[in-house]
């Protein structure tokens, strides 16, 4: 497992910030969006395999789609004008101090 920030809203891979999907779905929409996501994965897949760049541009606008209704992308999905993290280094963010005592175990 990939510890997650203390409010929920990233966990770290690699020293990085991904951002989690919005807990305010419920479990069956939350599972269709991620069915949806695995799908346009695939056709990524495809895409690649094919060598075409339209069918690649159309594959990775679905991926981009599912990312931003699962709330991984696009608005945040919290409602008190905290900053958006997504994709920077842990370091280089407030909850820098939380993952080195993560890392150095206190």
């Amino acid at each position: 497992m990939h510890p997650t920030t203390p409010d929920g809203r990233y966990f770290v891979v690699k020293d990085q910030l991904w951002r989690c999907t919005n807990p305010a779905l419920d479990e069956a929409e939350r599972q269709r969006l991620v069915q949806e996501l695995m799908t346009a994965r695939r056709a990524v897949k495809a895409a690649k395999a094919s060598g075409l760049a339209v069918d690649m541009q159309a594959a990775r606008a679905l991926v981009q789609k599912a990312k931003v209704a699962l709330g991984e992308r696009g608005p945040v999905w919290w409602q008190d004008g905290s900053p958006d993290f997504n994709r920077y280094k842990v370091h280089n963010t407030p909850y820098a101090q939380w993952y080195r005592s993560l890392c150095t175990g206190g």
